[in-house]
């Protein structure tokens, strides 16, 4: 099944299920759950609101004001250095540890919206990923039934402001700038792809031209084995957001960088998973009393 979440035209939220040219839809507040109630849910929740969405009528894509799949998921976990090209263009020998930081949901934004190049920096960044929604939650989850805890998959561009990420040591700062994480437009359901998302293209084109391109199966830990390693630290929840990892081709590695500018589209893809395409506009100057 293939989920989205969106807004409708007087401003509620609801749930939509694919359906074919385009998709069944509810208001929350008609079907009594949000998506990420559904996610909490498991199968048998999302079985249930699938019945009762397929009575409602069917809305063109076109006429949704998508929000991301889950808009406020309780964690957003990212990897990074998760393919062993990007790791070398960015200076670190390949990791035996995942790189770990975390994004807060406020950086969200939906397939369709725009992406945000804050005022106080020029360096803006893609990065095309895997995200991973955490289904059934757990502690010491192990490597052979972490994908029994993963739900779903969907795309995401891990927005970057580069001279902020790499002011402190730390990378979180650089790495959850508002309306820089682009995450969509489907929550696709597991059982609609391979197992673990294995050998899936994943593309990243700005303004039409390839800068990713590199197959899941290259991801140097992958989704088992990310679920496992973050369980040991961190209560995995449902809903929760593991963000896999870049391939080589970032803007920041190229001579010279490549930063995604206003006017700019860039669209990440994944094979099976969907097409995320984005806007880049600059951040709105604050109206007077709001700076």
């Amino acid at each position: 099944m293939r989920w989205i979440s969106y807004r409708t035209a007087d401003g509620e939220e609801a749930v939509g299920l694919a359906a074919p040219g385009g998709y069944h839809g509810a208001r929350v507040a008609d079907l009594g759950a949000d998506l990420l109630d559904l996610v909490k849910g498991g199968a048998p929740a999302m079985a249930a609101a699938a019945e009762r969405l397929a009575a409602a009528p069917v809305v063109a894509a076109k006429n949704l004001d998508l929000l991301p799949p889950l808009p406020r998921p309780p964690k957003i976990i990212c990897i990074g250095l998760n393919y062993m090209a990007h790791s070398q263009e960015a200076g670190f020998s390949p990791p035996a540890y995942p790189a770990i930081f975390a994004r807060y949901a406020t950086s969200l934004v939906a397939h369709g919206a725009p992406i945000l190049r804050p005022r106080v920096s020029s360096q803006l960044d893609y990065e095309g990923e895997l995200a991973v929604v955490i289904g059934r939650g757990g502690r010491y989850i192990s490597e052979a039934r972490a994908l029994d805890h993963v739900i779903g998959y969907a795309v995401f561009n891990d927005g970057s402001v580069r001279d902020y990420q790499v002011r402190t040591q730390q990378w979180t700062i650089g790495k959850t700038f508002d309306a820089t994480g682009a995450f969509g437009p489907e929550l696709v359901t597991a059982d609609e792809l391979p197992l673990g998302c294995k050998g899936l293209r994943l593309e990243t084109r700005l303004n039409g031209e390839v800068v990713q391109s590199a197959s899941t199966d290259e991801l140097i830990f992958d989704v088992a084995r990310l679920v496992a390693i973050l369980s040991e630290a961190i209560t995995l929840e449902p809903g929760d957001v593991i963000v896999s990892g870049t391939p080589s081709g970032v803007g920041a590695a190229r001579k010279p960088p490549l930063w995604m500018k206003p006017g700019d589209v860039c669209e990440v893809s994944i094979e099976g998973v969907g097409l995320l395409s984005n806007p880049i506009a600059d951040e709105p100057t604050p109206t007077a009393g709001d700076a």
